[in-house]
């Protein structure tokens, strides 16, 4: 594969899958996130799209999810400390995020952002205008996913590229504006997690999760891998 992108899904608080995820990738094949043409993402996947693009140390994301629940992960991640005065410009024409336009509910891919705070309204608020845009799930949730160059992430078993394994005996699945997700019990906790943060116990396995699927990949692509 000579030219590859990566889409993250919208996950609400299973974001922390991503983390782990991400850190197994960057500890092991970090030329994959390094060569990546664009990183898209929708809600809590464009938060993980713009921490990679903008080089933001995992380790300061993985305290903001801890946080105590009234402390939003966005506003923590939104901290002049931690977003580049630059973000802008390094953003701009890289990361791809996912938004809904409110008239029509028709889909919008925003890449150009005209000053740090600009980005930060699309990035962090995903309301770049309240009354014309709302969060990308609305219309699609997992962008560019049906292109043979997009390697994609979801924290719910599916068909997606890197995500939790499901059952090989359930053969029902529901779509969710283009997020693949299997009927089961664990998915059933992960939606429920999605809106209700789950414990730091239990979020710390769920970033453990994502790191052994993230590394399941790897070894599995390894081939395809070799040729990037």
């Amino acid at each position: 594969m000579k030219d590859w992108s990566i889409s993250f899904a919208g996950c609400g608080f299973m974001g922390i899958y991503y983390l782990g995820a991400i850190s197994c990738i960057l500890e092991r094949f970090p030329r994959f996130i390094e060569g990546a043409s664009k990183i898209y993402g929708c809600s809590a996947g464009a938060l993980m799209a713009a921490i990679l693009t903008l080089g933001i140390p995992l380790g300061e994301c993985l305290v903001s999810s801890l946080l105590p629940k009234d402390v939003p992960f966005k506003n923590y991640t939104g901290n002049k400390q931690i977003l580049p005065e630059d973000a802008h410009v390094r953003a701009s024409g890289r990361l791809c995020v996912s938004l809904t336009r409110v008239p029509d509910g028709k889909n919008l891919i925003v890449s150009e952002f005209s000053s740090r705070n600009d980005l930060i309204e699309v990035y962090f608020t995903h309301l770049p205008c309240p009354q014309r845009y709302v969060d990308g799930a609305a219309s699609d949730n997992l962008p560019r996913c049906n292109e043979n160059n997009t390697v994609t992430f979801s924290a719910y078993a599916g068909e997606s590229d890197i995500c939790p394994r499901g059952s090989i005996l359930n053969f029902h699945e529901v779509r969710f504006n283009n997020v693949s997700i299997q009927v089961n019990s664990e998915n059933v906790y992960r939606v429920t997690s999605t809106f209700f943060p789950p414990a730091p116990e239990a979020m710390a396995e769920i970033c453990n999760s994502g790191y052994m699927d993230a590394l399941r990949f790897l070894k599995e692509n390894s081939k395809n891998i070799i040729c990037l």
